[in-house]
């Protein structure tokens, strides 16, 4: 019973036939072997009076006349369900056929154990709480219709499988593919635990293997012979993790197909309810507060370089797709016009542009860097997008908007962060003043007047290619009709934090020499809009982190948000155990939130008629695809 005791979790399963090991041959025909079988599973039972446990143990049965491998459900101290095998594996090495017989419509529903009548049959599921799981056996799962995917339709949202699958080359990863694979069909959990090398190894070696998939995903996985570490010889093996039922929950209610196979699939189920006593001093400690399942903080960025890399090159490919099929749509002399800035999104942009451009036969001289410096623009932004343009061989045009910008000042009568001016002041006495404001001096027609200049130009050239990323959408954080419009955006569903690695990316697979180098350089480059003038020393003054709050966490809030369902006690909680590449005190955490979900809620508006641009992960703001909302819907009901 040291398993029992010592596992922190709700849930045990343990292998088919776990009660005798699968490889007892005709020995499963013994009075002496059944009735210890029997013997065991009255033991575990008594045990699990102590613990606030369900636990699910394969065994051999007699049920009438008749031998059948069942697995057995116990909670409370007594045995809730049985559920029996539905398909007998009798080829190759196994050899079922001959032991034991599958469950069939003639079963009867109950059977007598221990003086009670319990539930038997492949027709129950058991729920406790927001759990409802659903058994099946070994080969039931390698069937092209597993009995899972009914129960799940019939609203199991934890698919268990008692196995005993042994280890031949290649099996481990069909295996892991079938779990993952049937976890996200059924948009559930599947865990799954296998017979390990304790079995007879006349003819066959078993591994242990046991897995847990959440949705599609692999939560985790034990050991398991021939995984290649050492020792070879795996003697227990077991994998615990956390299952997140609430997004379960949602993502069953947002896919709409998953309703609709209600409609084909009219198979019904009885409901074994297993309900705990209130938690007294005979129970044990209280559940813990630790996270038992992988949690990153940073959601739209793969931790591994491989897989990083190869995401970074689907997104190109998605990108550079959209792009070039709105440029077959296009005449033939038409420009392409990018505002270059020297930040991260619009060299992004670009470069996407050049390889659309390159794919199509386009000129790279048709597509039109503008530069635009205003009040805001450092040297350091203005040299790097000087550079980007040189050595990427577009055709380059530069217009300071500052002399229209304090026109537009003293057309609307406005003092720029506070500054007096007049028909006889100059840009460069403009500047000057400007530079010398106070660090937290605010003023946003000072700002929105430079963006809408910007586009305004932009917009009077051709064809505009956007540059604003989704990070940006969800906090609003663009100039309506300026900066958040454009003919088509190839950047509008890749978010902040994975922008700077697809800057990266491109840099060291797509291009070479000094542009290589201008990249990184970009790469480095603090995110600013650079609405407000530089310090008196040049340096930028306005970070938009400082502002809206690092981008780490808002993406981690926008996932979360969006893609699971979250309400914010859920976001605080996983934050609260995410491992971030800053220290966040838990008040910044909340407050950065707050603002997030202020943010969003007030930005639909400009969501709502944001341009074209490729959808290129699982979250997007599309208010064409995947994200519709009123543009004056209250936050009060997600916020604090």
């Amino acid at each position: 019973m040291r398993m029992i005791d010592s596992v922190d979790t709700d849930l045990i399963v343990l292998p088919e036939l776990g009660l005798t090991g699968y490889t007892c041959g005709d020995l499963f025909g013994s009075d002496a072997l059944l009735d210890s079988a029997m013997d065991a599973l009255a033991e575990i039972a008594a045990h699990t009076s102590l613990h606030r446990k369900i636990v699910i143990v394969g065994l051999p049965m007699a049920v009438g006349p008749s031998l059948m491998n069942v697995a057995a459900v116990i909670a409370n101290g007594s045995i809730e369900a049985v559920i029996p095998k539905t398909y007998l594996p009798t080829y190759r090495e196994f050899y079922e056929g001959r032991h034991f017989r599958g469950s069939t419509s003639a079963d009867p529903k109950t059977i007598e154990l221990f003086g009670d009548e319990v539930p038997f049959g492949t027709d129950i599921l058991v729920r406790h709480g927001d759990v409802t799981i659903a058994v099946e056996i070994c080969e039931d799962f390698w069937t092209p219709i597993p009995p899972s995917s009914h129960a799940a339709i019939a609203g199991a949202n934890v698919l268990v499988n008692l196995s005993a699958s042994n280890e031949t080359i290649g099996k481990a990863s069909w295996r892991r593919d079938l779990v993952r694979s049937q976890s996200g069909r059924c948009i559930a959990a599947y865990v799954y635990s296998s017979a390990g090398p304790g079995e007879s190894t006349s003819d066959l070696v078993f591994g242990g293997h046991c897995l847990i998939a959440e949705n599609g995903g692999m939560l985790g996985e034990s050991r398991r012979v021939g995984d290649g570490i050492e020792p070879s010889h795996v003697e227990q093996t077991i994998v615990t993790r956390d299952v997140d039922l609430h997004r379960l929950a949602h993502d069953r209610r947002v896919i709409g197909s998953f309703d609709d196979a209600m409609t084909v699939v009219h198979r019904q189920y009885r409901t074994v309810t297993v309900e705990f006593p209130e938690i007294d001093e005979d129970w044990g400690p209280l559940p813990r507060k630790n996270l038992l399942r992988p949690l990153d903080a940073h959601p739209f960025v793969p931790d591994q370089s491989d897989e990083l890399e190869a995401r970074c090159a689907e997104i190109f490919a998605i990108q550079t797709a959209g792009l070039t099929k709105r440029l077959s749509r296009l005449g033939p002399t038409t420009k392409l016009s990018i505002g270059i800035s020297g930040g991260l999104d619009s060299t992004l942009a670009l470069l996407v542009a050049l390889r659309a451009c390159d794919a199509v036969g386009k000129s790279r001289a048709d597509i039109v860097g503008v530069t635009m410096p205003g009040f805001g623009t450092t040297q350091h932004t203005r040299m790097s997008a000087d550079q980007l343009i040189e050595t990427t061989e577009i055709s380059p045009e530069c217009i300071d908007i500052r002399r229209l910008s304090l026109d537009t000042f003293l057309s609307l009568g406005h003092t720029p962060l506070g500054v007096s001016i007049n028909n006889e002041t100059t840009i460069d006495e403009l500047q000057t003043k400007l530079n010398d404001v106070d660090d937290d001096a605010k003023d946003l027609t000072f700002e929105n007047v430079q963006a809408r200049i910007r586009t305004m130009l932009l917009m009077s050239r051709g064809f505009v290619l956007g540059t604003g990323d989704m990070s940006e959408q969800a906090l609003g954080w663009s100039t309506y009709n300026a900066d958040h419009m454009s003919m088509y955006n190839v950047n509008t569903s890749v978010p902040k934090t994975l922008v700077q690695f697809l800057v990266r990316f491109a840099a060291d697979h797509y291009f070479d020499g000094p542009l290589r180098q201008v990249l990184h350089r970009i790469a480095d480059t603090p995110i600013s809009p650079e609405l407000l003038p530089p310090r008196a020393d040049g340096t930028i003054r306005q970070s938009t982190e400082a502002t809206v709050g690092s981008y780490e966490l808002l993406d981690f809030f926008l996932y979360h948000f969006v893609r699971n369902g979250s309400d914010r006690d859920k976001i605080l909680f996983l934050a609260s155990h995410a491992k971030f590449d800053q220290a966040y005190a838990p008040e910044q955490i909340e407050r950065t939130l707050d603002g997030f979900i202020k943010r969003f809620f007030f930005n639909q508006f400009k969501r709502n008629c944001v341009p074209d641009g490729p959808k290129v992960g699982s979250v997007s703001l599309s208010p064409r695809g995947d994200w519709r909302m009123p543009s004056d819907a209250d936050a009060d009901a997600f916020g604090e």
